[in-house]
């Protein structure tokens, strides 16, 4: 069954493609999106509706009032690029160097637009109010985070959220929805260790930090594989060590720094002491001493069951039920969760792969690209299912 598109959203097709070009040649990075914000609020305010901007930093919201009382429903498209110089071929590549959409941001703001667009449309009949949220910082800032902050959840208050993701490991085609858990949680953790330097050549008159770092790398895998369940997902990764200053020295100070993630809140606040615990054991029993620091990165994202069925239905209604997918939980992570921990609602898939036109490289790297067709789905999707919502009331 090809995807049923209605005529409004592909009247727009060549405008969403001209407005996701246009974010794709003039990426910026997080918590810096001063042209991109303003191309947005430009654009809302030429809908009539209601703009705030400079929200969580350089966000922007867009308030839509409908003509009949109801509901008031946030959907969220996210803003910023990533520190990758672009490898593609594209007419419509990067001119801004070093940086660029690698994430499918660029289609998430077309998305949410051209939605905004059609919902403006139908302002009179609309039951309720959306919030269009454009939301800076994604990857890594926690633009969610800030925006919540500013106060994007209320006047009025939010009763219900949502939002999409294109991913090229989808066909484009098919929608991926999940309840309940569907993205990990991501806390970061610096671990300093700290010997005495000596000569290589008498290593007993030294206190290896380098030394003690391997026996801590490797303990900490423990936490994943004899103290966690195997049905339940866990990562502990070390992702950088610096440490030693010559092949003949013993190493005063080794410094490892590295990320967890998991899809439960319970086992994510019982890490920082089991590593801890860890610490306590190896690092005294080899001489040594250390400091930990542990930061609280972005919650699992969380879906509600009730807002995911919506989404399903819906996904059902625009590409066929055959190409709707029950997609694996995965731990990369979205700070989407910080909207998702305040109020019910869906984070979904729109897959984007391409469909014979080429093969995409995956997100986040320098020859990332989608198949545009899948920003005709995402906005009848992101439509129909907002449409829904408020009319259930």
């Amino acid at each position: 069954m090809a995807a049923e598109i209605s005529k409004e959203v592909m009247s727009l097709k060549e405008e969403m493609v001209r407005l996701r070009r246009d974010f794709h040649q003039n990426p910026e990075l997080g918590l810096k999106e001063r042209r991109t914000a303003g191309v947005i609020e430009r654009y809302l305010k030429d809908l009539n509706l209601t703009v705030s901007a400079n929200i969580g930093g350089t966000g922007v919201v867009g308030l839509l009032k409908g003509g009949k009382p109801g509901k008031t429903l946030l959907l969220r498209a996210d803003m910023d690029a990533l520190p990758i110089p672009e490898q593609t071929d594209a007419a419509y590549r990067s001119l801004n160097k070093g940086v660029m959409h690698a994430c499918g941001h660029d289609g998430h703001m077309a998305i949410l637009l051209t939605v905004a667009r059609i919902l403006s449309e139908r302002r009179e009949s609309i039951p309720g109010t959306v919030k269009f949220v454009f939301q800076p910082g994604e990857e890594g800032f926690g633009g969610a985070k800030l925006m919540i902050a500013d106060g994007v959840l209320e006047n009025p208050r939010v009763d219900a959220a949502m939002a999409l993701h294109l991913f090229t490991s989808i066909p484009s085609g098919v929608i991926g929805v999940r309840p309940g858990p569907i993205m990990a949680s991501m806390d970061n953790f610096t671990i300093t260790i700290l010997g005495r330097g000596g000569h290589g050549a008498i290593p007993d008159e030294g206190v290896d930090a380098i030394l003690m770092s391997a026996h801590v790398i490797t303990a900490l895998q423990s936490l994943i594989s004899r103290e966690t369940s195997p049905l339940n997902p866990l990562v502990v990764h070390v992702g950088t060590i610096r440490g030693g200053n010559a092949a003949n020295v013993v190493a005063d100070r080794v410094v490892l720094a590295g990320t967890v993630r998991t899809l439960d809140d319970r086992l994510r606040r019982s890490i920082p002491q089991s590593m801890t615990r860890i610490l306590d054991g190896i690092i005294p029993a080899f001489r040594g001493t250390y400091e930990f620091e542990y930061e609280e990165g972005y919650p699992a994202v969380v879906n509600d069951e009730t807002m995911t069925e919506l989404a399903r239905e819906t996904a059902k209604k625009v590409v066929g039920r055959e190409n709707v997918r029950e997609v694996e939980r995965g731990m990369i992570s979205e700070d989407m969760a910080f909207v998702l921990r305040e109020v019910p609602g869906c984070f979904f898939y729109v897959g984007a792969g391409g469909r014979g036109q080429g093969v995409y490289a995956p997100h986040h790297n320098a020859r990332f690209d989608f198949d545009e067709d899948a920003l005709m789905i995402g906005a009848e999707m992101m439509t129909r299912a907002a449409m829904t919502y408020l009319e259930r009331g």
